[in-house]
This record gives C-alpha cells, sequence and structure tokens, in this order.
C-alpha cells in the first residue's frame, strides 16, 4: 500500500512538474519574425558584435476612406493586420472582408491593435468609394483604414515589404490578382505571421496569436 501511494504520490509530482513546464514554455512563446534577414557587425562599446537585421515594412504615405493622410508613423508602437483587395473584387475579397469583420469585431475596443486594407485599385477605389465600402460594412478609421494611393507605390510595398502577391491582369476576374493573406505586424514593423484570409480556422489562429504578441511588447512595459 505504501508502494502504491509512494507511486502515486511520483506520478503527482511527476504531472506537476509537467503541467509547470508546458505553462512556462507556453508563456514564452513568441512568434517568428518572417521574411529576409541579414547579419551586421556594428561597434558597441568598442567591441565588434554581430547584430540580425530582420525585414521591415518600409514607410508608406496612403489616403485613407475618410480622405485623411495615413503613414507608417500612425502605426508607431502598435499591432496591425495588413491585407490587399479591391471594392469591385468578384472572387475571394467577400470571403476575406466576411473574416476581417470577425477579427474587427475582436479588436475594436482594443487601443494596441489596427487594421490597415490596402486597394489595389486605386484609379476606381477613390476615398469616396472607400468610405462607402466602410460604412457597408460598418467599420471606422482609424480602427480599420481603407487606403488608396499611387498604384505603383501600393504594388510595390505589397510585393517587397509583405511579400504577397499583387498585380493587373486583364484575364483574371476583376482584372487583378492579389493575395488572400492577412499579415499580422508588430511594433517593430516585423511580419510575426502570415494567415490565409479565405479561411476561418487561419483567422481563428491569427486572432488566438494576438495575445502572444501583445504579450511581448505591452506587458510590463
Amino acid at each position: 500500500m505504501k508502494q502504491i501511494k509512494g507511486l502515486f504520490l511520483k506520478l503527482l509530482t511527476m504531472g506537476l512538474m509537467l503541467a509547470c513546464f508546458v505553462s512556462c514554455v507556453l508563456n514564452e512563446k513568441k512568434l517568428p519574425i518572417m521574411g529576409w534577414r541579414h547579419t551586421e557587425e556594428k561597434t558597441v562599446n568598442g567591441k565588434a558584435v554581430v547584430d540580425t537585421v530582420y525585414q521591415s515594412i518600409a514607410d508608406f504615405s496612403f489616403v485613407n476612406q475618410n480622405g485623411e493622410q495615413v503613414t507608417n508613423k500612425d502605426y508607431a508602437g502598435k499591432i496591425y493586420i495588413a491585407d490587399f483587395f479591391f471594392t469591385t473584387c468578384p472572387t475571394i475579397c467577400p470571403v476575406m472582408k466576411t473574416q476581417m469583420l470577425r477579427v474587427y469585431e475582436r479588436i475594436k475596443d482594443n487601443p494596441n491593435v489596427f487594421i490597415l486594407s490596402h486597394s489595389i485599385d486605386p484609379e476606381h477605389d477613390s476615398a469616396e468609394v472607400l468610405h462607402s465600402f466602410a460604412e457597408r460594412l460598418g467599420v471606422e478609421a482609424p480602427k480599420w483604414n481603407f487606403v488608396t494611393g499611387d498604384k505603383e507605390s501600393i504594388y510595390e510595398i505589397g510585393q517587397t515589404s509583405y511579400i504577397v502577391s499583387v498585380a493587373e491582369d486583364k484575364n483574371a476576374p476583376g482584372g487583378y490578382i492579389h493575395s488572400g493573406a492577412f499579415i499580422l505586424i508588430d511594433p517593430n514593423r516585423h511580419i510575426r505571421g502570415i494567415y490565409d484570409g479565405t479561411k476561418a480556422d487561419q483567422v481563428d489562429r491569427l486572432m488566438n496569436d494576438l495575445p502572444l504578441l501583445e504579450k511581448e511588447f505591452f506587458e510590463n512595459n
């Protein structure tokens, strides 16, 4: 009986230790930094050190649905989710916006997290068109900015900073092809997650990842 009791206590102790270990691992979990990276050597306090430089989102300046200028400075110190779309898109955009509305409802009272949607058809998607589009969705800036601007600038930042496909294609439905990705950006302008915005389970994962990123940047700060 004593041997059984002793074995039970050992198993209980091991179980508690395992639970503690798992809890610690989860608490320390951080999302990866995605994209390219390279190392640079620099001098700190007279000593040569090697530093890793991660890909970051380039500076930008666009106009939102209210006709207001929106730049990278508006997202300084904030988490945001970016995507690319156009208002007349007949394929994946309606699904993406339905899924992003789920994210919006989750974060609308959260001061740390925002949404930035880039139109890839700025010739049609003026600020006025985007304003009507946002009104139909029932969302407001700056929590969710829909931006338009110079087409080349939008395509360049999509392809080189956010690493998503953005292009005109006369043979594609609506005349454009683009990624359905939701891209999670941290306050340091690094990509921390890329999710398929047309799939509910991927968007669930995005929403589950948000608290991890918030903990990394805002807890105890």
